[in-house]
Formats: C-alpha cells, sequence, structure tokens
C-alpha cells in the first residue's frame, strides 16, 4: 500500500533480522525523520543534522516530547500488553507547517465466544 521502512529491535537476533539496519533516516512529506529503535544509541545532535523528528521504541512507554526544535516520537507498543505499559501506537500527521503527533491507546477486550 505504501513504502515501508522498518529497522532491527533488540532481540532481532535471528539471521531473518541481518538484512534491517539498526537505524534509519527517511525523507517524508518533505520531513527528515531519524527512526531507532532505542533513543539511548542515537549517536548524532538531531537538531544539528537537520533532523525534525525521532522515533525510538525500546522502551515500549509511548511518549511526545520536543527538544531543541527536535519532536521525540515513542509509539508504545501495539501488540501484547507489556509490563503495566498501554497497548499504544502512534500516528504522526505531516504537513509542510505542522508536525501533528497523536498517541492512541486502547484497550483490550477480551474474546468472546459468539452468542
Amino acid at each position: 500500500m505504501a513504502p515501508l521502512t522498518a529497522i532491527r529491535g533488540n532481540i532481532d537476533k535471528g539471521a531473518w533480522a541481518a538484512e534491517y539496519p539498526d537505524n534509519a533516516l527517511v525523507e517524508l512529506g518533505g520531513r527528515s525523520i531519524y527512526v531507532l529503535h532505542n533513543l539511548k544509541e542515537l549517536d548524532l545532535d538531531p537538531a544539528a543534522a537537520g533532523i525534525e523528528v525521532v522515533i525510538s521504541g525500546h522502551s515500549h512507554r509511548p511518549a511526545i516530547e520536543t527538544d531543541d526544535g527536535v519532536l521525540y516520537l515513542n509509539p508504545g507498543s501495539a501488540g501484547p500488553r507489556r509490563f503495566s505499559l498501554p497497548v499504544a501506537l502512534a500516528t504522526l500527521e505531516l504537513t509542510p507547517d505542522v508536525l501533528r503527533p497523536r498517541i492512541h491507546e486502547f484497550e483490550r477486550v477480551p474474546n468472546k465466544a459468539p452468542t
């Protein structure tokens, strides 16, 4: 449906994971977006590099923060609940003038047999 960029996470250890990079720089909608798994492994200054958005997810803790003009987005985890964190994902609306991040949290509904 659309181009996809994938990176390797900290437990992606199999031979299949070797083809995935540790990070990626994506140009989307005229914006520069840096994607990596663990924010603590960020080895560049995003503001100095002209990066507008940094997306990471190692903590599974959904968050939206801005520092030195750079948007930091952690979408959380949309898979099985991790620890006591919410099940969540993020969207990022890009326009020429605005970056609009949004966290979406979901409640898990137990599977029920049809009645």
